[in-house]
């Protein structure tokens, strides 16, 4: 686990490492590549996990469960706001659910933290946590990522999960979400893509998004234009900036403001 400058959440804690590519919303995934670093610095967790497609490194679809890694967060005395597997995702189908469930025994076990799980696998995430996780911890966040429309199903999975808060990534933000249903939704992130083959994204698509977090009640937290800004030209995420609607928004469930 190590801080993180991640602006909605404090450190990240990685129990799990790999993952497979599954959706639009994967292609420049910086875990890829972040990994690729890892296994040539060394980090034996991360060695064979990618493979090499042109230049780039992409998932291989090897998962690497690390039962090491379940006693970080017990040395964290600071409450700290948590994003588990920024490296992987949890409810891949790699990982086995006994080890799932003592993921959440060391949630369970350090309330003082709240823990952001954030998956691309919600459908597994609501039969997993409905069958075997048998409180809502108040300290654990589910939420799903939602690329464009071709994923919006991906939101009434994530309301299926037993959760005291629910949220949704919409970054990066690749295409036009259209009409979707926030209902039992607590919290939005939306964000654009960065990197060298980021793809663009469109302020009407935010002003979309925006608009259904206000009818819904729903918190808003708009991360970053990144690589595109909002007149459509290239820059460093920098300095394109975190402004939407001339302010920043960093918006958190009602529990948790900043």
């Amino acid at each position: 686990m190590a801080d993180t400058q991640i602006e909605w959440t404090d450190a990240t804690w990685n129990p799990v490492a790999g993952c497979s590519i599954v959706t639009a919303g994967c292609t420049n995934c910086y875990a890829m590549q972040m990994a690729r670093r890892l296994e040539a610095m060394g980090v034996a967790k991360y060695n064979g996990l990618t493979r090499k497609s042109g230049k780039r490194a992409i998932w291989n679809g090897v998962v690497r469960e690390d039962r090491s890694a379940l006693e970080i967060p017990f040395g964290w005395r600071k409450a700290k706001k948590i994003f588990v597997n920024s490296m992987s995702d949890l409810f891949h189908e790699a990982v086995s659910e006994a080890f799932i469930v003592d993921v959440w025994r060391v949630m369970r076990d350090t309330p003082h933290h709240n823990y952001q799980i954030l998956t691309k696998r919600p459908e597994r995430m609501a039969e997993i946590v409905s069958r075997l996780i048998p409180d809502v911890l108040p300290n654990v966040w589910l939420g799903t990522s939602v690329e464009n429309a071709d994923v919006g199903h991906r939101i009434g999975h994530l309301r299926a999960v037993p959760a005291a808060i629910r949220f949704i990534s919409f970054e990066p933000l690749i295409g036009q979400v259209g009409a979707v249903d926030l209902t039992d939704v607590h919290w939005a992130i939306v964000g654009g893509e960065s990197g060298l083959d980021a793809r663009p994204i469109r302020e009407d698509w935010i002003d979309e998004i925006y608009a259904q977090c206000d009818a819904y009640g729903t918190a808003f937290f708009f991360k970053q234009w990144g690589t595109w800004g909002k007149d459509n030209k290239k820059r460093s995420k920098k300095a394109n900036g975190r402004e939407y609607r001339g302010r920043t928004w960093n918006e958190m469930p009602a529990t948790l403001e900043i």
